[in-house]
């Protein structure tokens, strides 16, 4: 048997019963307080999470999203075009820098017309 194998094999056994075993030991060894304050659903800074259908949310939280959602998707074309530099040349850095540009100019206008200020 390769020692590769041998090690992995002994890795995952070891995995199997230890962890069963250190999940036992802290239900019994950790803090148990139970309150009503522990219990109460929190979620995104809304205490109540169960509330009529027909309430509406704050339009700042989807707001929020949308703009989270924007700058998230420009990062993952970002990211190919890292990879591939090398081969794409100056005038895909180029685009890179006017792509970034209007990005950053996104950035300011949101930050300008406090879309993201609760107050």
């Amino acid at each position: 048997m390769p020692s590769n194998l041998l090690l992995a094999s002994a890795i995952i056994a070891l995995l199997v019963i230890a962890l069963p075993i250190l999940f036992h030991l802290t239900r019994y060894l950790g803090a148990r307080e139970d309150n009503t304050r522990k219990n109460e659903p929190y979620e995104s800074g809304v205490r109540l999470t169960h509330r009529d259908a027909y309430d509406s949310f704050n339009i700042r939280f989807y707001t929020v999203g949308i703009i989270f959602l924007l700058f998230d998707v420009e990062v993952l074309f970002m990211f190919p075009w890292a990879l591939n530099l090398r081969e794409l040349g100056l005038f895909a850095m180029m685009e890179m820098f006017v792509f970034m540009a209007l990005l950053i100019a996104g950035l300011i206008y949101v930050y300008k017309s406090k879309v993201l200020q609760w107050t």
